[in-house]
């Protein structure tokens, strides 16, 4: 757990992001009233630990799984699940996502130790996009936000499906290898299997958990303080004002929950709140794109992936969405 105690330049960004934080709290509470902050500023707070509270227990969770997979899931489990046929693998790496209920937020970690422990990339990044975008969960609460109706929870189920399994296939050709840092690569290397007690197992799962949690804690503190600027910052009305056709409009909505970052069980109440604006294919586009990747899951996957490798993902994951909600727009 030495990983604890180690500072860097992004643990001080993020020590300076949380102080600055604590003094707009510290000021909204009536402790610094002879101070006059501009109601930006306030704002800015606001959405900022708006996100941090939303999105935490969900890292809590994924990296508890995490643990659970670096201590009591061997290599020698993956290659007996995992089939070699890799379209056969992207299909239930996709299937096993949409039934597993997890956030964007707590994705990261799970997918970090899953490659480590030999799930090919191809795999990894299925699971990675269908977990957070049509679990049951999202499934269901798509269903309550568009009253009752299962046309667009329909939608985002089945479209996104496809888009998973279009991008994760299309990543297997492009992308060769684990495509994680070199530096996770060497930690991840640094693990080795030894029979243990299951108490001792259990601890492990807890070191191992905590070592994840701070590890991934920064990305998530900086990436849910850039979400909050550039809302801040940068008015949803800008967007509105851009999006007067049909690929305007979809391109709009998907730059709106890529600056968001909503989480994805409660994405649906806020992209059903267009439906005056915006045609369904573009709040389809916002429903999809925005648990796939949004900024602060950017910023999480750059601190475990190669740089090429994570713009390579979204650079993908935009245009497969683009093409097929735009090759349906009539259908929707």
């Amino acid at each position: 757990m030495n990983r604890i105690f180690s500072f860097s330049i992004l643990d001080f960004t993020m020590t300076v992001i949380v102080a600055i934080g604590s003094m707009l709290i510290l000021y909204n509470t009536g402790f610094m009233n002879d101070f006059a902050l501009p109601a930006s500023l306030l704002n800015l707070n606001t959405i900022f630990l708006s996100i941090l509270i939303e999105a935490l227990p969900f890292v809590l969770i994924g990296v508890l799984i995490a643990g659970t997979i670096q201590i009591f899931v061997t290599e020698a489990h993956i290659q007996k699940w995992i089939p070699e046929n890799k379209v056969k693998a992207v299909f239930m790496s996709c299937t096993i996502g949409a039934l597993f209920p997890a956030c964007e937020c707590g994705i990261v970690p799970i997918v970090r130790r899953l490659i480590s422990k030999g799930v090919p990339i191809h795999a990894a990044i299925g699971f990675m996009l269908t977990g957070p975008l049509i679990n049951p969960i999202v499934i269901a609460s798509t269903y309550m936000a568009f009253g009752n109706d299962f046309r667009m929870a329909g939608f985002r189920m089945i479209l996104g499906f496809v888009i998973a399994i279009i991008v994760a296939l299309t990543v297997g050709v492009l992308f060769k290898g684990r495509q994680l840092k070199d530096s996770v690569e060497m930690n991840s290397r640094s693990h080795f299997h030894t029979e243990k007690s299951l108490p001792t197992k259990l601890w492990s799962m807890l070191t191992h958990s905590i070592d994840e949690f701070f590890d991934m804690a920064k990305f998530l503190v900086i990436g849910a303080f850039l979400a909050a600027v550039v809302q801040t910052y940068l008015p949803a009305r800008v967007l509105l004002e851009l999006g007067s056709g049909p690929i305007a409009s979809l391109l709009v909505m998907m730059g709106l929950a890529y600056v968001l970052s909503l989480c994805s069980e409660a994405d649906a109440f806020i992209g059903a709140s267009f439906r005056g604006i915006f045609p369904a294919s573009s709040i389809l586009g916002f429903l999809i794109f925005g648990p796939m990747i949004d900024l602060k899951n950017t910023i999480m996957m750059l601190s475990v992936f190669r740089f090429r490798f994570v713009f390579g993902v979204l650079g993908l994951v935009v245009c497969v969405i683009i093409v097929i909600i735009t090759a349906l727009q009539g259908y929707l």
